[in-house]
């Protein structure tokens, strides 16, 4: 009999859990190994099963699955459906859709869907702005796809993953590679039409600049100045450093100017001399202020607004947006902290987040994932940010920065991974770790490129929650719940069962992480099925797409928060298509599963 004091102190956690997962104070990855570190204190879980969840099957293939994915990003290999898009898309939007959709929630079903709109943000983006096509209008979109892609194949998200060792740990063994195919592609299909028809109508439409400077969709010309420094100036004869203006004053540096002569970043050590003119991000007050203590001389503005496009991107300068990657180390830290100017020779320009614009005091924001950093500086610098780990350049890769020529290498390697799971002859776990060998054998990835490739949060995450639903069985924690739930909902059918489960799991994740909702939803939908003498397999499946069918808002899943600021989004948009999407695949989807997989019993293999 269960111990009704396990019970309510596994469900106490629970809840706290969930408060902190909403109010993120703390990063969910942090907050789970929290929880699991609590449940052993508790005496929840013993220490072997608390850190269980770092040597489970379905952690070690979704670590795999990274390393997998970066191998095929990195190579370029998905770069080659950027010319099938520029070929295929045509000028009708509908058209434009389904085609880019096509392509993407193809790959999506074999590649991490993270890794997918990481590489296709640039792409699209340029190819918008090639076709006049606002990014507003594709970049939701672009998430979308990748998530109902995701949900074609076991390996398309770390979800699906999750769900199969969950299964198996149930004793209803793991998850084909293809087993939620059918209802995957349908499901996909049935997202696709809807954004084909009614996305215009439902996202916004910004308009796209007549320039193709990005710096003005920033507003820059009222935050970006020159100013001259004349024979009179006290900063004569001080360097950039000796001089303190940046570190005093709210105001960044971007060139110097002297006779004609352009000196890009760095600019520390640099001499200032009479007749220079800088090129400054500041506000009014803050160059006043300047102008009083050391006696510079502020440039009309008007003169500096009609070649704001040309002076930032003077000869070897260059500006371009960034994305805060979920990975990055520098999530948390601010510009200061990070020293951000002297580590990647480049400045911060300003912030989108969302629909927020900063660019005053950008030196004290602490930086979020899917932050977007308007950058400016040399050249040479981007290069060396297409290649971190950190951060998203928001263009299309240089052709030096990619590994094009192993790119059917990479290709040849997940493909054998696909085929040696899919036809039995090894698991999915040891074939994607002979895929990463070969990743690096074969020079895909350097071995130091390993551990950059893996998203550590996630991993973390699902090491953390896992105990949870150990603690929730060991408890009774589940069985309790599948009792009440049995007696409220013993009347209804089987089907209304599902769509139950199916929407309570999609409403968790949109204020939770889809591998949480799995965590939690499945062991519970197991025992009512078995309770109701129903198919726990469907149960499983249907929580399993309600968990990542996240649509309506941007921080429901990953891959809406890297496009939201890149859009300009309000969150508002979201809500907008996101919840008549989530309405019609939770009408679609226990449909298609109840129809497939049926709701009668199946025994335990």
């Amino acid at each position: 009999m269960a111990d009704s004091t396990n019970i309510f102190l596994t469900l106490g956690v629970v809840v706290v859990a969930l408060i902190f997962f909403i109010g993120e104070w703390f990063p969910i990855d942090f907050v789970a190994i929290c929880v699991a570190v609590v449940l052993i204190l508790l005496k929840l879980v013993t220490p072997e099963q608390g850190i269980a969840g770092f040597s489970n099957n379905a952690t070690i293939t979704v670590m795999a699955m990274f390393i997998l994915s970066a191998g095929i990003s990195r190579t370029g290999a998905i770069q080659i459906m950027r010319d099938l898009l520029l070929r295929w898309g045509g000028k009708n939007q509908t058209q434009q859709m389904l085609v880019m959709g096509s392509l993407v929630g193809t790959i999506s079903a074999f590649i991490n869907n993270t890794a997918v709109v990481a590489v296709f943000l640039p792409i699209v983006e340029d190819w918008c702005r090639k076709q006049r096509i606002a990014p507003s209008q594709m970049l939701i979109p672009l998430s979308y796809v990748t998530i109902l892609g995701g949900m074609i194949t076991v390996i398309g998200t770390s979800t699906n993953v999750l769900a199969s060792g969950i299964s198996e740990k149930l004793g209803y063994g793991q998850f084909g590679l293809f087993d939620f195919t059918v209802v995957g592609i349908l499901t996909f299909l049935t997202g696709l039409i809807f954004l084909a028809l009614f996305g215009s109508k439902l996202l916004p439409n910004h308009k796209v600049s007549d320039s193709d400077n990005v710096g003005e969709e920033y507003y820059l010309q009222d935050y970006v100045s020159e100013i001259i420094i004349p024979p009179t100036s006290s900063l004569i004869g001080q360097t950039l450093r000796e001089s303190g203006i940046q570190r005093k004053f709210d105001l960044d540096v971007l060139e110097i100017i002297r006779d004609d002569n352009h000196f890009p970043q760095p600019l520390a050590d640099q001499t200032l001399s009479a007749g220079d003119i800088l090129i400054v991000r500041g506000k009014r007050e803050d160059l006043l202020k300047i102008r009083d203590e050391k006696g510079i001389e502020i440039v009309a503005d008007v003169i500096f607004k009609n070649d704001l496009s040309q002076e930032l991107t003077e000869g070897q300068e260059k500006l371009a947006e960034v994305l805060i990657l979920s990975n990055s180390r520098l999530i948390g830290s601010t510009l200061k902290e990070l020293r951000f100017r002297q580590r990647y020779n480049a400045t911060v320009l300003a912030i989108r987040r969302g629909e927020e614009l900063v660019r005053e005091r950008l030196g004290k924001v602490s930086l979020r994932f899917g932050d977007l950093l308007l950058v400016q500086g040399p050249k040479d610098s981007f290069i060396g940010l297409q290649t971190t780990r950190e951060l998203l350049v928001l263009e299309q890769r240089d052709v030096e920065t990619l590994k094009s020529s192993k790119a059917w290498i990479s290709v040849a390697i997940i493909s054998g991974v696909v085929l040696l799971a899919a036809f039995e002859i090894l698991p999915i776990l040891v074939s994607s770790l002979i895929g990463v060998i070969l990743m690096v054998l074969t020079g895909c990835l350097k071995p130091g490129e390993l551990y950059g490739s893996i998203r550590w949060d996630v991993i973390f995450l699902l090491a953390g929650l896992i105990p949870l639903g150990t603690a929730m069985d060991n408890s009774g924690a589940t069985e309790w719940l599948a009792k009440g739930l049995v007696s409220l909902g013993g009347s209804l059918s089987g089907f209304w069962i599902l769509f139950f489960f199916y929407v309570i799991t999609s409403l968790l994740t949109e204020i939770l992480s889809n591998n949480a909702a799995v965590v939690l939803m499945i062991p519970i939908a197991v025992k009512v099925a078995e309770t109701l003498n129903l198919n726990p397999y469907a149960f499983m499946i249907a929580i399993t797409f309600a968990a990542s069918n996240s649509f309506m808002t941007p921080i429901g899943y990953q891959t809406n928060t890297m496009v939201y600021g890149a859009g300009g989004y309000k969150f508002m948009d979201f809500v907008k298509i996101g919840a008549p999407m989530n309405i019609l695949l939770a009408i679609v989807a226990p449909i298609l599963i109840t129809w497939w997989f049926g709701l009668a019993p199946i025994p335990k293999p």
